[in-house]
């Protein structure tokens, strides 16, 4: 994935997207409220909360829901800035960064367009910025498919 070029990305606006978009979780298993808010090249910003279930293995991160909706918006490529964010009952905590499922469905969609996005990962007091590749190096993606 290329990752040199400039983001040119709202960070603050991303996040205050991410944290907008926890508010609209549901989380009446776990009470851990989760936002992701995802940054295209065109200027869009798509953003996702997390859905629990009954059955927990059919629960959606919201990094995930972000990416579904995107997708079924047309989205193929273009990803440069994802601002997480998540707490217990909505309020922040410690840093969350995505999980490894999350990782890879955010890896595929940046994969089609060739980007190594910038990562915020948001905590009540701290903001981690990582590159994808960082968050998961040596990806699987379309790529290996060729």
């Amino acid at each position: 994935m290329g990752g040199g070029a400039t983001v040119n990305v709202d960070r603050d606006a991303l996040i205050r997207a991410a944290r907008e978009a926890a508010s609209h979780a549901y989380a009446p298993y776990s009470r851990f409220h989760v936002g992701a808010a995802l940054a295209f090249a065109d200027g869009s910003v798509v953003t996702g909360a997390n859905v629990e279930n009954a059955s927990y293995g059919l629960a959606l991160c919201a990094e995930t829901s972000a990416v579904a909706k995107a997708m079924n918006l047309g989205a193929r490529g273009g990803l440069l800035g994802v601002a997480v964010i998540g707490g217990m009952n909505g309020e922040p905590g410690p840093v969350v960064t995505p999980c490894g499922r999350c990782r890879q469905v955010l890896n595929e969609l940046a994969q089609l367009g060739g980007t190594d996005p910038l990562i915020w990962c948001l905590g009540a007091d701290e903001v981690l910025e990582l590159r994808l590749s960082d968050l998961l190096p040596h990806a699987f993606g379309p790529a290996n498919l060729s």
